[in-house]
């Protein structure tokens, strides 16, 4: 009677729904604002979700199951098979949550198959669903500026109830406003009288079309036009290199595939690398990570790039908050008065207390606390916000508070060699000063170094995990839910590894440390590199640079800045180049200026930055990479922004140079017209090509660049 009471409200409540009509979303929309909402639609025999650039169709009966994801845009089906729409290990016994099954064929689904369709044996069954609004996964206290942010995204929310014995699972579908994504995560909890192990768990198996078929085999496939990323990633500073859950594995039972071996990776599967093996005691839940998918239009890098970029704007917002920093190398509080008020005059917004400062956070007492709250006081009394440098990973504590290798039980073979077990006793003891800390001195920003790089430990001893199989999973959650503690808080992170999803508001943009003590020309020509290649997932503000103030991984006199007034060009180089991307870096050093000269030459180029900001910290379109030999550029859009565009062109040579650059100018949302302007001089109009191109004739000088504005 429950299950039919709770089936008839979910068809009582469908009749509401509008029906569905797959109706495509007019305009681009990379360029302007899409003209369909995201929804939840009735069908024949279900539900689905829909946003004019990707939809999601679920069928009810005989269990509910995903039969469709579309890509609106293109006209495309992506799916070519149905499966479980998630699955569960259950004391080491998969356990499928609803799902269909029964085509004959695995390589596309007919209608007239789709009617047909069986439920999965043993699979938990659909009992209901509800219809509601995307959530905040995690807390965000808005304290600086970030872009047309919004949270939680708008869009809609469909749960799908699934239940079997003393299993209930709930599955949540987010789809989003204006961008082809749309989120999963599992609530499990058990009903039952006694406790279960759930052993493992996979969010998503979709049969997807093959990217590439192929009769032979291939060292390297091309996959489908789909990019998945969960909040449960580690150990990369990069989107892919942090992946640790989507995969793509090979369906044998697809048995009309093209390839000989039947070995095509075709089947999207989403799951923790190890455990989470966690105890569900009778009355308690347990929260899967997140899954997103976001679905391309085109094969285009650049394309891909601007739309990953928009999914961390809509789901990591604080990622676009974005302050000028100085990396401070000093606790005296004669220079950190200095370095404060230099920061205070020039237009810098945050204070880190760097690495080898002198600075730990894990010294929480009273006179260490009263210190650093009095250099907090101090540097808000300028305006000014302030924060410090601790490492947790690649580190020796001991044995007993170590990471324990599985292969011997020893210290060693952790990502970084050796690190601490966020479980262990130390590791409980480290967050908890971390916390008071940062709550009594009033600091605004953590850079926390190393971060968990996603290390096993298999310690039975330390209280905060079992063994090894639930390791990895316990750290994670500890990492996770203090970085919630820090934007709940408004604290800002920058965490050199990719924990956006997590809270995290910067990374790495991705260089070499050492490379910062080579002689000072040929840092710029890297850096311009890094900020080039670093932009292709990340938008400026979400990763940082490096400029060595003083020496940084040797070099000596050739590799630094000091003195500063004896090296004003090469500072302002480092400056034009970070600041033209609109990307920040760790000024790292004792102070900002050393003469008049100097103050004015940083002023300059932070006021020029302040006046673009808008639009340098808009997304990059890629133009030309440095190479030391000719002019790069870099092309910043914005089709929201009354200045629609800026292109930064550099010169890497001695004397001026002058060549031609072609400006892509269709993410700018311009056509056959657009005005320019040279160095904020008078504008021009100009006509641009039937591709909304623009070519210019510009003469840069020695060692600088210029900026063409574009309205």
């Amino acid at each position: 009677m429950l299950i039919a009471a709770s089936l008839l409200l979910a068809a009582m409540t469908t009749s509401d729904l509008p029906p569905y009509q797959p109706k495509p979303s007019q305009g681009d929309w990379l360029v302007a604002t899409t003209s369909e909402k995201a929804d939840v639609y009735r069908t024949q025999d279900g539900l689905a979700i829909s946003n004019g650039l990707v939809s999601r169709i679920f069928k009810f009966a005989p269990n509910a199951g995903t039969v469709a994801l579309n890509d609106l845009m293109t006209g495309t089906a992506l799916l070519r098979a149905t499966g479980p729409e998630a699955v569960l290990n259950i004391d080491g016994k998969d356990v499928p949550i609803g799902g269909l099954q029964g085509q004959p064929n695995r390589a596309f689904l007919l209608d007239e198959w789709v009617k047909e369709l069986k439920p999965i044996a043993g699979a938990l069954t659909f009992k209901g669903y509800e219809i509601g609004v995307p959530v905040a996964r995690l807390p965000w206290v808005h304290n600086r500026p970030a872009p047309n942010a919004a949270w939680p995204p708008k869009g809609k929310a469909l749960t799908l109830k699934y239940a079997n014995g003393a299993i209930e699972a709930d599955i949540r579908y987010e789809i989003y406003d204006g961008i082809p994504l749309i989120g999963k995560h599992i609530k499990i909890r058990n009903v039952g009288s006694k406790p279960f192990h759930l052993t493992g768990f996979e969010t998503e198996r979709l049969s997807l079309v093959e990217g590439e078929s192929s009769v032979d085999p291939s060292a390297e496939w091309r996959k489908p036009p789909v990019t998945v990323v969960t909040d449960y990633s580690f150990a990369g500073m990069a989107m892919g290199a942090s992946n640790r859950c989507a995969r793509w594995e090979t369906e044998p039972e697809y048995g009309t595939q093209v390839n000989y071996d039947l070995k095509t990776p075709c089947r999207l599967v989403v799951k923790p690398p190890l455990g989470p093996d966690a105890v569900v005691a009778p009355g308690q839940t347990f929260d899967t990570f997140w899954t997103f998918t976001l679905v391309h239009d085109s094969t285009e890098r650049e394309r891909q790039g601007l739309g990953v970029r928009r999914m961390y704007r809509t789901l990591a917002p604080w990622a676009t908050e974005n302050p000028l920093m100085l990396h401070l190398t000093s606790v005296d509080p004669e220079v950190v008065h200095r370095a404060m008020d230099q920061a205070a005059d020039v237009g810098f917004e945050m204070v880190i207390f760097s690495f080898g400062s002198g600075l730990d956070m894990e010294d929480v007492s009273p006179p260490n606390i009263q210190k650093f709250k009095d250099f907090a006081e101090y540097a808000h009394r300028k305006g000014l916000q302030v924060g410090g440098y601790s490492l947790l990973a690649s580190r020796h504590i001991d044995d007993a508070n170590d990471v324990l290798n599985p292969k011997d039980g020893k210290p060693g073979g952790a990502v970084f060699g050796f690190s601490p077990c966020l479980g262990s006793e130390w590791g409980i003891r480290y967050f908890k000063h971390l916390r008071t800390f940062l709550t009594e001195t009033g600091f605004d920003l953590l850079e926390h170094d190393g971060s968990y790089p996603g290390d096993v430990c298999a310690s039975t001893k330390h209280p905060g995990h079992r063994g090894l199989e639930d390791s990895q999973w316990t750290q994670y959650r500890t990492i996770a839910d203090f970085y919630h503690w820090c934007r709940d808080r408004g604290l800002f992170l920058n965490v050199p590894d990719h924990y956006f999803l997590a809270g995290s508001n910067k990374t790495g943009m991705g260089y070499r440390e050492t490379n910062w003590s080579l002689p000072r020309l040929q840092q710029h020509i890297h850096a311009r590199q890094n900020l080039f290649d670093g932009t292709w997932e990340k938008t400026p503000s979400m990763g940082w640079m490096m400029t060595p103030l003083v020496e940084y991984q040797g070099g000596g006199a050739a590799a630094t800045i000091e003195p500063l007034k004896e090296h004003l060009q090469d500072y302002s180089l480092h400056l034009m180049n970070n600041l033209g991307y609109g990307a920040q870096a760790c000024y790292r050093g004792p102070r900002l200026y050393d003469s008049p000269e100097t103050r004015a030459m940083v002023k300059r180029w932070v006021d020029w930055f302040k006046k673009h900001r808008a639009i340098l910290e808009s997304d990059v379109i890629h133009v030309r990479r440095a190479d030391g030999r000719q002019l790069d550029a870099v092309l910043h859009v914005n089709p929201s922004l009354e200045t629609k565009g800026m292109a930064v062109i550099y010169n890497p040579l001695d004397g001026p140079l002058k060549g031609d650059v072609v400006l892509p100018l269709y993410y700018t949302g311009l056509k056959d017209r657009a005005k320019i302007s040279l160095d904020d001089g008078p504008e021009r109009p100009r006509r641009l090509d039937r591709k909304s191109k623009l070519t210019l004739t510009v003469e840069v000088p020695a060692k600088s660049c210029v900026w063409v504005t574009i309205r």
